[in-house]
């Protein structure tokens, strides 16, 4: 695991002269090493977070044997062992043993085709200096960053944005385009950053920077092909794919280990390490009630006998972290439950340099709740839509099941935006001081239209792992493990599980309104009794209870900043803080978006005090 810069000079001169003050800024996502590569118009940069090949023969940039191709890459391949060998009996020379220089001879086997080859988690790119280019890719999920830039002197790509406020000619600017969909999703949408002039390069997606143009192509596509075959041939090939897959992401000359909630899905992956032998384990809650998984997780720890720690964090340290956690982030990330990760993340670093962990599994097999709402809408989607949207405007408020029915008279296209929905259009309009802006559906439009031959469960899953999961599941994840120099892999998102996973029958996905289905059945052997029907929480915050008080004032403040009527109603903003407050509403995922975008807005752009 590392972090790069690739910098194309379009000047003819050398317009970044000091790359080792440029990585200086993603250091922590290498701490362990550095170099840097000044060749033709190109400049690269690269730190190095050691886990395969501890040498100095790993070192990046990388070249060939004969100088014409130069690689900068984060991530990790998990085949990368059976591609090598494949590539020695074809001549290829290997100077390490790492699994970036895989990539490399890959690229010179078979150009720009070699992505597809690729197992695990990646971004790079390579200098092919024969063609006088850029050629690179990121993983099929997202898993990994990559961004990049472009300006009438360079063209940039880097695994954190913030690199590129260190390069010259660059100013830090609010994309304000992108502020909207933020206050819907709580993240920014992909390819859009928050930062204008900044983007980036799509998941499945390769690249190729030549002469002042780029072109992406997608090499992969996310697809789900249901297939009717036995329930316990489902569970069977379940078991294989995933067991295979955690075998492989265990590959590393370093120690590892895994986090662990309460949930299913992080003691499926430790009870499978443990099958392997001893297994590290790591958790953190809160002190508030109903807001911690330490106990379950705790269970589930004696239950397989793992080496567990745990951490209890407190609304003071949550607070005083979080600017720094916001600058980590590069783009502003409003889920709380990120910052849990954090300290998981720091706590698990001083022991292991790499952990497991269970993203990924809720998109790939169906397990958000969220995933049921087509289920309990069946009753009514027999009848015909215009009879129950009649229905809906004529049933009296005060009754119950006038929520139900405006459900049902909504097409999943327009209701679900993902699984983080938190400002509305008509809540927009009212707190956002430009009028004119472009609706969410902009966003999961096209998207519903690729899926439009699946059900509606499906074609959430699909919105889902096109925005939430890679715009903020996986964005939380890599920031904030490598905010603590600690790699994270994430076995579910492995392409051959979720190949198989595409594969399941709805009615095992989900069934007697358990979510997930074959997942949990498949390992009931393996896991506690208890985790196996427990709910999904994921690490939930206290966030609505320190609103109202250990946070209250000082959110208060930050929010009163004048610096935040350039783009807001302040008025509104203060309504929105006084009722939450005061407990006549529960406001806590609007008002922890605005926090965070301050946070954001003061770090990288300057003007809020």
């Amino acid at each position: 695991m590392c972090g790069f810069i690739s910098v194309w000079d379009k000047t003819g001169g050398r317009i970044v002269r000091d790359l080792d003050t440029v990585t200086e800024t993603f250091k922590h996502r290498g701490p362990d090493d550095y170099d840097s590569l000044y060749l033709g118009p190109v400049a690269m940069g690269f730190r190095r977070l050691r886990i395969i090949d501890l040498s100095a023969r790993g070192r990046q940039p990388m070249l060939n044997e004969d100088g014409t191709l130069v690689l900068t890459f984060n991530g990790e391949i998990y085949n990368y062992l059976a591609l090598r060998d494949d590539l020695l009996r074809k001549g290829h020379v290997f100077r390490s043993e790492s699994d970036s220089e895989v990539v490399l001879h890959l690229y010179e086997e078979e150009g720009e085709e070699c992505v597809k080859k690729l197992r695990g988690m990646f971004a790079f790119c390579v200098y092919d200096q024969k063609r006088n280019q850029f050629f690179g890719a990121r993983d099929r999920f997202g898993i990994k960053p990559l961004f990049y830039t472009e300006t009438a002197e360079f063209f940039a790509l880097a695994s954190e944005a913030k690199a590129f406020t260190k390069l010259p000619s660059f100013e830090a600017r609010l994309n304000e385009a992108a502020l909207p969909h933020y206050l819907t999703f709580q993240y920014v949408p992909e390819p859009e950053t928050m930062f204008a002039g900044v983007y980036k390069v799509p998941p499945a997606h390769s690249f190729v920077w030549r002469a002042g143009n780029l072109t992406m192509t997608r090499y992969w596509q996310v697809s789900f092909s249901p297939q009717e075959r036995p329930l316990e041939d489902i569970l069977a090939g379940t078991r294989d794919v995933l067991r295979e897959a955690v075998r492989l992401h265990t590959q590393a000359d370093v120690p590892w280990g895994a986090f662990l909630s309460g949930g299913i899905d992080s003691t499926i992956i430790v009870g499978l390490l443990r099958e392997m032998g001893p297994v590290s384990t790591f958790s953190v809650g809160y002190e508030e009630e109903g807001y911690s998984e330490l106990s379950e997780a705790a269970e589930t720890a004696r239950y397989l006998d793992t080496n567990h720690e745990e951490y209890v964090i407190r609304p003071e340290e949550y607070w005083r972290d979080l600017p720094n956690l916001v600058w980590h982030f590069d783009d502003p990330v409003a889920d709380p439950a990120a910052i849990s990760l954090y300290y998981v993340a720091r706590m698990a670093s001083k022991k292991i340099t790499v952990t497991l962990s269970g993203e990924g599994a809720d998109e790939v097999f169906g397990g958000y709740g969220i995933y049921k709402e087509p289920g309990d809408l069946m009753p009514l989607a027999r009848l015909p839509q215009p009879l129950v949207t009649v229905a809906h405007k004529l049933w009296p408020g005060f009754l119950p099941g006038k929520n139900y029915l405006r459900r049902a008279a909504t097409p999943v296209e327009k209701r679900f935006f993902g699984n983080a929905f938190i400002f509305s259009e008509e809540e927009k309009m009212k707190l956002l001081k430009q009028k004119k802006f472009k609706p969410a559906t902009v966003v999961t439009a096209p998207l519903y239209r690729q899926a439009a031959n699946y059900d509606d469960v499906t074609k959430m899953q699909y919105i889902d792992l096109h925005t939430w999961m890679v715009g903020d599941i996986l964005v939380k994840a890599d920031k904030m493990t490598m905010a603590n120099s600690l790699e994270l892999r994430v076995p579910f998102l492995d392409h051959h599980v979720f190949e198989f996973a595409s594969t399941i029958p709805l009615r095992y996905r989900i069934k007697g309104g358990l979510t997930k289905y074959a997942l949990r059945q498949a390992f009931v052997d393996v896991v506690p009794p208890a985790a196996v029907n427990r709910p999904k929480r994921g690490f939930p915050v206290p966030t609505r209870v320190w609103l109202r008080g250990p946070l209250a004032k000082q959110v208060a403040e930050l929010l009163g900043d004048s610096a935040l009527g350039q783009y807001f109603n302040r008025s509104y903003i203060r309504t929105l803080v006084a009722d939450h407050r005061d407990g006549r509403a529960d406001h806590s995922r609007k008002i922890w978006v605005l926090v965070i975008f301050a946070l954001w807005l003061r770090q990288f752009i300057g003007k809020i005090k």
